[in-house]
């Protein structure tokens, strides 16, 4: 296999961190042309030294300006840069072979809409864009022949379970293919016990305790609340093509299944693995070969017992919502996702509490109707709007 050049956009959270790791282990395989983060200043130093990208990129101006004069004092020729435009630049670099879109929220669509309409290996961990962006961002893909490949666990998982001819290009018809169903899996988060006045008193400290997974904190609020999952059956249905009607969600509490595929003949076919985010990163880095991922064998021993629950949608209201979000399509789900970020930081902040996040996204959902989406602008027009009512829904509520 030749040298793959790489750009991490994200790459001192979770996802990124984990991408360098499987990178480190393969140097004869790829090399790093451009780290892009926020305003981990120390991490992505750090990774500068190790990997010698030719660009580091920050979100923050101020924060580049303090990254340059350390890579100067260093001694490194990477060039520091700064912004959105240079993010979406890092992207599209002509000598760039593959994109980790990593950016959490929507800070990721607009770089990871540059990756699909430069015609890059694509690999999805911002569910986001699929999320505000899904009717845009797939006709980026096709027209700019991209190739699109997921790193969520979940849609990793289903990925690998399809038939091969619909893995090529992701398109076409599931259901001609004999496909009954999608089946996403969820932990349940730390809360799948909780009674819901155990819920109401849910602090930001619990909520971003995952019992299985080690994420950032916007993201594990969205798995304690479900939200995450809801993004997630949206992302799928813009991935696979399958209806709201025919994806379901499974609690699965050991996440050991990451996720299935039903066909109808009655099979069932799943991917299994220890939670570690480096299985699906290096499925996707070297599809469709296989290589080391730093991950251990799976000791069915060990789990002993594989637990499954229909989720209780009365305690977390929030899948409810992503599925009507689906159902009405065209901006609805944009709105969704924009109210939810509003709501988590909130949240986060100490302004809202856990179960007046869905209280929040039901209202700004009910007051914006789905309106079609035919380009960027129309999405970025859906989420200043949901954006705007959701902050002025949350400061009403503060000053009464």
């Amino acid at each position: 296999m030749s040298l793959q050049n790489l750009t991490i956009l994200g790459c001192t959270g979770s996802i990124g961190v984990n991408t360098l790791d499987v990178v480190r282990r393969h140097p004869d395989r790829y090399r790093v042309i451009a780290l892009c983060a926020h305003r981990q200043i120390d991490l992505l130093f750090s990774q500068c030294q190790e990997f010698s990208p030719r660009y580091a990129v920050l979100g923050e101006p101020v924060a580049a300006v303090e990254l340059q004069g350390r890579v100067r004092a260093a001694g490194l020729a990477t060039e520091v840069l700064s912004g959105v435009e240079a993010l979406e630049r890092m992207a599209s670099l002509p000598e760039v072979d593959a994109v980790m879109a990593a950016i959490v929220g929507a800070a990721g669509l607009r770089p990871a809409l540059a990756a699909a309409h430069a015609g890059k290996k694509v690999l999805l961990a911002n569910k986001e864009a699929l999320v505000m962006a899904g009717p845009v961002f797939m006709q980026a893909v096709h027209e700019h022949g991209a190739t699109l490949l997921p790193i969520d666990s979940e849609h990793n998982a289903i990925f690998q379970s399809l038939p091969d001819d619909f893995k090529s290009n992701l398109s076409g018809s599931l259901r001609v293919r004999g496909v009954r169903r999608l089946l996403l899996t969820a932990s349940g988060g730390p809360f799948r016990r909780h009674s819901a006045a155990q819920l109401a008193g849910v602090t930001p400290e619990q909520a971003i305790a995952h019992p299985n997974w080690v994420m950032g904190r916007k993201i594990s609020v969205d798995s304690a609340t479900m939200m995450n999952k809801g993004l997630e059956v949206i992302e799928a249905h813009w991935l696979f093509g399958m209806s709201a009607d025919h994806i379901d969600v499974v609690i699965h509490p050991q996440s050991v299944i990451h996720s299935m595929v039903e066909y109808i003949d009655g099979s069932v076919i799943a991917q299994l693995g220890n939670p570690d985010m480096r299985t699906p990163i290096a499925h996707a880095l070297a599809y469709p070969e296989r290589i080391e991922a730093g991950v251990g064998s799976l000791d069915l021993f060990q789990v002993a017992r594989l637990d499954f629950e229909q989720p209780d949608l009365d305690r977390f209201p929030c899948l409810a919502l992503a599925f009507s979000a689906l159902r009405a399509g065209g901006s609805a789900p944009a709105t969704l996702n924009a109210a939810n970020e509003v709501a988590v930081q909130a949240f986060l902040d100490g302004y809202l509490g856990f179960t007046e996040i869905p209280v929040l996204i039901a209202a700004t959902l009910a007051a914006l109707p789905a309106c079609a989406l035919n380009s960027l602008s129309d999405v970025l027009a859906a989420d200043v709007a949901a954006r705007e009512f959701a902050q002025s829904f949350l400061t009403k509520k503060l000053a009464a």
